[in-house]
């Protein structure tokens, strides 16, 4: 890898500075101090990478699925064996703390790029059958082509993981391009990767929006995907619309957290802030919006406030700590539009914890619960992206469900009961890609993530999103009708 102080585009198998000279200076969020710079990427670096992957698509999507899960295995085992790097340069990239950088994200994506070396041998198809009288028909799964791909600044190696695992298992070859702000660990991986994959299969490209742009709007890729807001998800399905390409899109979220009176408050509250607050809000999932039934609202209020409490911030933290240590906001655009909407909060509304930034350096933001909102208050409305917490009340399970609904989001959800027919009941009513039932944000790799209306589309995870990755080919042969 390239000196520490200067990262560098990795394309068609070397690290390369941008073609026209541009850079961008990279900052630590705990401090707010410059640590390195990195490419401002423009056309030529896009146009580059885009024929190294489109060259070593060729050969690439020969590859047995067997090939290509020894690839992958290779790629897990590099992220094991470079864990320790990876988890400095994550901390850089976003100030998060260590301990549950190495605890929370290192396993479980080794775990993912595991999963898919796998999948990539289980593709599933129709059988070949005589579906006509003396013609056989055959399915074939294949490899969409060049992918594009644009990850966030909120995971930014797992989210990464998410884009390339899929892709190459599939058999396709990726340029991804990490958020501007969180371009180190990507870099890192490529290093890491350099000797599994050949050259043009794996390629980053750093940038800006305008950089994101010209990968959305190229003519290359057969696909895009990206996570990030849905703001930002439009932009790339307006541009792919230019050529008619896939998008793949995951985006924002406002997940309702449903709790009803026979819920274990206790429970309820430490399940919601951890879900809340952990990686400062940040997060699509994030427990962010509670609608809880009017009868124990005091007491999960209270509950919410004690919790919001015992939260620390990660520049605190002791190294190996694995208690909730929260971030800073990633950069200064965010943490002002997270304060601004607190600072905005209606009359009737009340801060009970935080609602501040906090002093001492770098973009930190307390934790913050904000009670007696409305549903058509800001607060609610708005997905914050930051460690804040709202809550609403409900009479009736009917009520519950239309409040959970009313919002233009739809990627998760949460309902919090003791009764098994309200929790099927409900899970079944709230229009989101996934709920869970007395817990919120657990994930695993066999399971699919992915929202609806505004959240997007596609799935991340699972062999779903393995498919999506692929594109299905109908063969039909003719073989006679025999005797």
């Amino acid at each position: 890898m390239p000196d520490k102080s200067q990262l560098l585009n990795y394309i068609d198998g070397d690290f390369q500075p941008p073609a026209e000279g541009g850079w961008t200076d990279v900052v630590n969020p705990a401090t707010g101090e410059v640590y390195a710079t990195a490419p401002l990427s423009t056309g030529p670096d896009v146009d580059a990478a885009f024929a190294a992957a489109q060259n070593a698509f060729a050969s690439w999507r020969r590859t047995t699925p067997g090939e290509r899960m020894e690839a992958l295995l290779k790629m897990a085992e590099a992220v094991e064996q470079g864990a320790s790097r990876l988890i400095e340069a994550e901390a850089r990239n976003t100030g998060k703390p260590l301990g549950l950088t190495a605890s929370e994200e290192i396993p479980p994506m080794v775990d993912q790029i595991r999963f898919f070396a796998g999948a990539a041998r289980m593709l599933e198809g129709r059988a070949s059958a005589e579906y006509m009288r003396g013609f056989q028909s055959t399915i074939r799964r294949e490899p969409v082509g060049v992918v594009g791909s644009v990850a966030p600044w909120n995971y930014p190696m797992m989210m990464a993981v998410w884009k390339f695992a899929p892709a190459l298992a599939a058999g396709n070859t990726i340029v991804l391009k990490p958020s501007d702000t969180t371009p180190a660990s990507a870099v890192l991986m490529a290093e890491l990767f350099s000797d599994i994959l050949p050259p043009g299969v794996f390629n980053v490209v750093c940038g800006d929006r305008g950089t994101g742009a010209l990968l959305a709007g190229h003519p290359t890729p057969a696909m895009v995907s990206i996570t990030g807001s849905t703001r930002a998800g439009k932009a790339v399905a307006q541009a792919a619309a230019a050529t008619v390409k896939r998008t793949h899109l995951e985006l924002g979220g406002k997940a309702p957290c449903v709790v009803f009176a026979d819920a274990d408050v206790a429970a309820a509250a430490e399940g919601i802030a951890v879900a809340g607050y952990f990686n400062a809000g940040q997060d699509c999932t994030a427990a962010t919006r509670v609608i809880v039934d009017e009868s124990i609202r005091g007491a999960l209020v209270e509950a919410l406030a004690e919790q919001a409490a015992a939260v620390r911030l990660s520049r605190d933290e002791v190294r190996g700590s694995e208690d909730l240590y929260i971030p800073p906001v990633n950069n200064p655009t965010q943490l002002a539009h997270v304060s601004g909407l607190v600072e905005r909060a209606p009359s009737h509304a009340r801060v009970v914890s935080g609602g501040e930034k906090a002093g001492g350096g770098g973009y930190f933001y307390t934790p913050t619960l904000v009670d007696g909102l409305r549903a058509d208050d800001e607060l609610v409305r708005t997905e914050i992206f930051g460690p804040v917490i709202t809550v609403q009340g409900f009479t009736g399970e009917a009520q519950a469900v239309a409040m959970a609904n009313d919002t233009d989001y739809g990627l998760a959800a949460s309902v919090w009961t003791r009764d098994h027919g309200t929790a099927l009941r409900v899970s079944a009513a709230i229009d989101s890609g996934c709920v869970w039932v007395n817990c919120h944000i657990p994930l695993v790799a066999e399971m699919p993530h992915g929202g609806v209306k505004q959240s997007g589309y596609g799935k991340d995870l699972s062999a779903y999103s393995l498919e999506d990755y692929t594109r299905v080919k109908h063969v039909m042969s003719w073989v006679g009708e025999g005797e």
